[in-house]
């Protein structure tokens, strides 16, 4: 993929250019399969994250709707950015759903 154009003025410019790659590469480095979905002691189920926080997880939601101001993205650019938050996205639910067979099948390696 082409290296996103730089003239990218405003926030959601700096925001694409600037802080999505720290947010992607911070979320690809966080993957634990040790945080999967739990039952904590007392009963109470708790949604593990795969290892990625809330604000991690809300940036990336954010793409889709980011990439839509950003009209000096080429089409592809904006699909591609949408994908690789998104692939992210899913290998953390994989991992917090079922870590145990997302590593063992390749899925995990697949995205």
């Amino acid at each position: 993929m082409d290296p996103l154009p730089a003239h990218g003025a405003g926030p959601v410019g700096t925001w694409l250019l600037r802080d999505l790659p720290e947010t992607i590469e911070t979320a690809t480095a966080s993957l634990d399969p040790q945080d999967g979905d739990r039952m904590e002691p007392d009963g109470v189920m708790v949604d593990g994250t795969g290892g990625v926080d809330e604000e991690i997880r809300s940036s990336l939601s954010a793409v889709p709707c980011a990439v839509q101001d950003a009209r000096w993205l080429t089409p592809d650019q904006q699909i591609r950015l949408v994908a690789v938050a998104s692939l992210i996205t899913g290998a953390a639910r994989l991992l917090a759903e079922d870590p145990g067979t997302a590593i063992t099948t390749g899925e995990l390696s697949r995205m």
